[in-house]
C-alpha cells in the first residue's frame, strides 16, 4: 500500500513538475529566441527568388505592403508603428500601398497624394481610423477629397496629385514589384527584397514581428 500511495503521489505531482520545467526553460530562453530557433524558410516565411533589388543596397530595407481598407493591415499597424520607432542602425523601413487589386488603387493614389502634399504623417493613421473605426466609405476621389478638406488640408491640391504622373508611375512600379515578390494578400512584409513575411505563414501579428527581427538580424550579419 505504501508503494502504491507513493506512485499515486508521483503521478499527481507530474503536471507540476512539467510546469516547473516550462518556467525554467522560459527563463533560460526568451519567447523570441525560442521562436527564432523554429523559423523555417518556406514554412514560416517565403523566399523570393530571384531577389528583388532594393533602392538602398547599403541598408537592410524592410517594406510593408498594405491596403488602407484591409482590416488585417489595420490591426497590424500598431505593431508596425512600435517596431519602426526603434530601428537598429543600418535598417530602413518603408510602407508601400498595394496595387495588386484594381479596387485598392484608389487608396494607393490617396497615399501618394498625401505624401506629395507633405501631410502623410499627419493623416495616415486618421485615414485608417476613419475607414475601420468610423466606418466611412472613403473609396473614390470625391469622398477622400472631402476627408482631406475636413482636416484643413487643400482639397484642390489633393485632386491635382490624385491622377498625376508621379502617382501613376509609382503605382505601376508597385504592381511590378508585387508580382516579383509573389504577393497574393496583405499585409505583407518584404525583408531586403529576399524574404516575404505574411500573416498566413507567421500565424499572428506578434510572430510576424519576431520573424522580421530574425531576418533583419540575419541580413545585418552578412
Amino acid at each position: 500500500m505504501n508503494v502504491f500511495s507513493g506512485v499515486l503521489k508521483m503521478i499527481k505531482r507530474w503536471p507540476h513538475f512539467m510546469a516547473s520545467l516550462v518556467v525554467f526553460f522560459g527563463v533560460m530562453f526568451s519567447g523570441s529566441a525560442i521562436a527564432q530557433m523554429a523559423f523555417v524558410a518556406g514554412s514560416d516565411y517565403g523566399v523570393i527568388s530571384p531577389a528583388v533589388k532594393t533602392t538602398q543596397p547599403d541598408k537592410v530595407v524592410v517594406t510593408e505592403i498594405f491596403w488602407y481598407g484591409c482590416p488585417h493591415c489595420f490591426r497590424f499597424e500598431p505593431y508596425v508603428e512600435k517596431w519602426s520607432a526603434n530601428l537598429p542602425e543600418g535598417v530602413v523601413f518603408q510602407q508601400v500601398p498595394s496595387a495588386i487589386n484594381p479596387r485598392w488603387t484608389e487608396h494607393a493614389r490617396a497615399y501618394y497624394s498625401f505624401q506629395l502634399m507633405g501631410i502623410l504623417d499627419e493623416i495616415h493613421t486618421a485615414f485608417f481610423d476613419a475607414i475601420h473605426l468610423k466606418r466611412q466609405r472613403l473609396n473614390n476621389i470625391d469622398t477622400i477629397a472631402e476627408f482631406v478638406a475636413e482636416r484643413g488640408f487643400d482639397e484642390k491640391v489633393f485632386r491635382e496629385y490624385y491622377f498625376s504622373f508621379p502617382v501613376e508611375t509609382q503605382l505601376r512600379k508597385n504592381a511590378q514589384n508585387e508580382k516579383r515578390y509573389g504577393i497574393n494578400g496583405v499585409p505583407a512584409v518584404i525583408v531586403n527584397g529576399k524574404y516575404l513575411v505574411s500573416g498566413s505563414l507567421a500565424g499572428s501579428n506578434e510572430r510576424m514581428i519576431q520573424i522580421i527581427n530574425f531576418l533583419v538580424t540575419q541580413e545585418l550579419a552578412l
